[in-house]
């Protein structure tokens, strides 16, 4: 099926229309910078006139051709970029620059002075990396382990090498870093980056957090579930170990784009704003509204690759820098989609430097706004789009869309293109379309699915009822969640103090959805554990199908190989098991067209889920060719997710009666419907699609689960 984003048919002659330009001021608030006057640019195949105006509205000059005005813009790398040194050298001439190291005196005395902190400095500006190491020169190393959060794993691992080189150690020496299924520390660990999601785990065993003197709390604008509850439990943790007369925990909150009253109010503390960024960055408006994102994206990057320069060399004396761009897009279809057109039109328009003279064109998801920095990037693009999960309660569905950006994630990808040069935003929205973006992206607490998060509580011996949030999730989302651990056999007495049961307990210790748990603790009595390794393992990272505009039926020749005849769940067990037994993965990985990093990232996750299970003291057997287990198995989690086969061959699930499709991924698409299915999840696109479905027995329901509530719905049932 040809992709709805295949970006074909469309000119690339000049571009889609004029841009605006906000000059931005390195010394200003982001979110202030909208009321400035800036560039007006008339842009056709090429910059023809440009007119600046200044904030106080007086006109400086014009008839400035692009070239020159973009050479003008870059003259500041001068007195950025230094001389050839020693890589020890550089390194501290680097830090030095930036704006934080200017403040590092006034800030560690502030840090001495109040317990809670809460800062908000520009994207560049260093907080990231050099706060912590100014924490570890103040001693606070000392005291116990300095511990730096980040919502994701990638930027966690980044940052924790970028500062070791920084302290001129080995990784995972003074300076390491934990994230889920991986832990690069050592006992002389004082500096520990680790995902908000980690941290919260380690409250479970300890809730005052003893470990750590310090906890930065690093982007906290994203407010992402484990983030907002780690608010409170540091808060709280504060509190107890004032109390008990222990060493003070110093708890720093750091941004660029945070809602900074909002947060002061519920810490009790006053905002700080360090000011300042490395490099400036032009930020330029497309000037009439562009009805396709991914068209206006394309032709942008084209107008910029052919009138800017790959090198760029201001002075014989100073190195010369890339500028690549970085384009921010909505997944993985939207990305391999533009990856493909960008191919095709550069073989076209014979756009193929030698590789010592080429230009590098990086394609990402929102995962790069935030503390990720790439060399060489100049130029970024941003459509204005991220895709967003929005978790309905009452119908269990997921609603999976492409939406706009808020402004504060706006200004974060603007501040990636002025990471170690001046660089350049293009985006492929007008100034009045950003002005009606929301202020900041709705807290992802109040817009998922917070079962995990109600577990994780509970083992800590929270109610949600009580719990002290930054925002408050809906009476109907605490009730729900709780209703769905009482059905898993995770909790009790959920009408008045939800208590754990031992298995809820036993659930809690796995970094999973408690699904996902529930079905490797039922495991060993199907006689499957070894295959249910596999297939959560699988299940718990992104997916593993490789697939290839250029090669489509190639790709599926090959997929068709691991293809079982009773659905998604016994595929992905298929591939796992062959990719068990490979020893050169990565060739083994191209001829199958499946996505080797994934894959060895759910071999990792299933090692350490192992450790666990043996920790738990669980049976490890295997079901062997018996798969009828593995499926009866899938229902003692996935009870929830049946759907039956209706005449009109949609399919209504039996738990929240929607109406859906099988996804096109689905082996079973275009070919066999079967009756009744449980599916991994129902998101609505288009349409309502499940995902991941698989062929069961309506009378194994009674028999798996006997209790389940809508046990009536379920037709042919023993």
């Amino acid at each position: 099926m040809e992709s709805k984003y295949a970006l074909t048919n469309k000119p690339l002659s000049k571009f889609c229309g004029a841009y605006n330009s906000i000059d931005k001021s390195p010394l200003k608030r982001k979110l202030q910078n909208s009321r400035n006057a800036g560039i007006q640019e008339n842009v056709g195949a090429k910059v023809t006139k440009l007119e600046w105006v200044f904030k106080n509205n007086n006109r400086i000059g014009d008839n400035v051709t692009g070239d020159n005005e973009t050479e003008n813009h870059l003259q500041n790398v001068q007195s950025s970029l230094p001389v050839k040194l020693s890589p020890k050298s550089r390194i501290e001439e680097q830090r030095q620059a930036l704006p934080v190291a200017r403040v590092r005196k006034n800030l560690m005395q502030e840090v001495y002075r109040s317990d809670t902190l809460l800062i908000m400095g520009e994207t560049g500006s260093g907080k990231t990396t050099q706060i912590p190491q100014f924490l570890l020169a103040s001693g606070y190393g000392n005291k116990g382990v300095i511990a730096v959060t980040q919502p994701r794993r990638v930027a966690a691992i980044t940052v924790a090498r970028r500062v070791s080189q920084e302290q001129h150690c080995q990784l995972g020496d003074v300076v390491g870093y934990t994230v889920r299924f991986e832990d690069c520390t050592s006992p002389k660990t004082r500096i520990r980056f680790m995902t908000d999601g980690f941290l919260l785990r380690e409250a479970l065993a300890d809730r005052m957090l003893r470990n750590y003197s310090v906890i930065m709390l690093d982007e906290a604008h994203e407010r992402t579930i484990s983030t907002d509850v780690l608010f409170g439990v540091v808060k709280e943790a504060q509190q107890e170990r004032r109390l008990r007369s222990l060493t003070p925990l110093k708890v720093i909150i750091t941004s660029a784009t945070m809602d900074i009253d909002h947060f002061g109010e519920y810490f009790g503390v006053r905002g700080m704003y360090l000011e300042g960024r490395t490099h400036p960055v032009r930020v330029m408006h497309i000037v009439t509204p562009q009805p396709d994102y991914l068209h206006a994206a394309l032709v942008t990057l084209f107008d910029i690759h052919r009138t800017t320069p790959v090198k760029f060399v201001l002075n014989k004396k100073l190195p010369s820098f890339s500028y690549d761009v970085l384009i921010f897009l909505t997944g993985q279809e939207e990305i391999e989609a533009m990856a493909h057109q960008i191919r095709q039109i550069a073989k076209l328009e014979c756009f193929l430097p030698a590789p010592a003279n080429a230009r590098k064109i990086v394609l990402a998801t929102n995962i790069a706004e935030t503390s990720v920095t790439m060399p060489g990037i100049r130029c970024v693009i941003d459509a204005g789009y991220v895709k967003r999960r929005i978790y309905t309660p009452s119908t269990g569905l997921d609603v999976l869309r492409a939406v706009r950006i808020s402004q504060a994630q706006a200004w974060q990808r603007c501040g990636r293109a002025g990471r170690d040069a001046p660089g350049v935003c293009y985006r492929t929205y007008t100034q009045q379309e950003m002005n009606a973006f929301e202020k900041m992206p709705k807290p992802e607490i109040l817009r998922s699915n917070i079962c995990s998060t109600v577990l994780q509580l509970l083992a800590l011996g929270v109610n949600c009822r009580s719990f002290d949030f930054l925002d408050r999730p809906s009476p109907e989302a605490i009730e729900v969640a709780y209703r769905k651990l009482e059905s898993l056999g995770a909790i009790r007495n959920t009408s008045n103090t939800p208590q754990l049961t031992p298995l809820g307990r036993q659930m809690a210790q796995f970094p999973l959805d408690p699904q996902y748990s529930k079905l490797l603790l039922a495991a060993p009595q199907f006689g499957c554990m070894e295959e249910m390794l596999h297939l959560v393992a699988v299940l718990s990272g992104e997916n593993v199908f490789v697939t290839s505009n250029e090669k489509r039926e190639q790709a599926a020749l090959a997929h068709a190989k691991f293809h079982s005849k009773h659905g998604d769940h016994l595929t992905l067990l298929n591939v796992f098991s062959a990719f068990q037994k490979i020893d050169k993965v990565k060739l083994w990985c191209r001829d199958n067209f499946l996505n080797t990093r994934n894959l060895l990232y759910a071999r990792e996750v299933r090692q350490q889920l192992l450790e666990i299970i043996e920790r738990l003291q669980l049976q490890i057997n295997s079901c062997g060719e018996n798969h009828d287990q593995v499926r009866k198995c899938l229902l003692m989690g996935l009870f929830d997710n049946i759907a039956e086969l209706q005449r009109d061959h949609f399919y209504l699930t039996i738990t929240g009666r929607q109406r859906a499709k099988i996804h096109p991924s689905s082996v079973f698409h275009g070919k066999y419907r079967p009756e009744y299915i449980i599916y991994t999840e129902i998101v609505l696109t288009e349409r309502n699609f499940l995902r991941q479905v698989t062929e069961i027995s309506p009378e194994w329901v009674a028999e798996v689960v006997p209790n389940f509530v809508h046990l009536s719905r379920i037709k042919n049932k023993c």
